[in-house]
């Protein structure tokens, strides 16, 4: 195996936000700096707005609805597909008979 292949590990490295948290983690580098961080990020501190173009959130939304009731719809089409076809089964079984 060859020597000096890794790069050295540092458990200390300090990172550094721009909105001024301070941080520490293990990385190759002994300082990182960074834009944002879970301290700011909006995702994380709930502040996270979504934006509404067009009315495009409703029309996910309306959308997804959709799907969920064609779903069902789809599920007791077959049932009675099915039903019937039991049916016709029995019948023809009747009159065999």
């Amino acid at each position: 195996m060859k020597a000096d292949t890794h790069p050295t590990y540092f458990i200390d490295a300090k990172v550094t936000c721009a909105c001024g948290n301070v941080f520490v983690v293990g990385s190759t580098k002994k300082e990182i700096q960074v834009e944002i961080c879970s301290a700011c990020h909006p995702f994380f501190t709930g502040t996270e707005k979504t934006l509404d173009v067009a009315g495009r959130v409703e029309k996910f939304k309306a959308h997804t609805a959709s799907k969920k009731t064609d779903i069902k719809k789809k599920s007791t089409v077959k049932a009675e597909k099915r039903a019937k076809r039991v049916e016709k089964a029995a019948t023809k079984v009747v009159k065999a008979k």
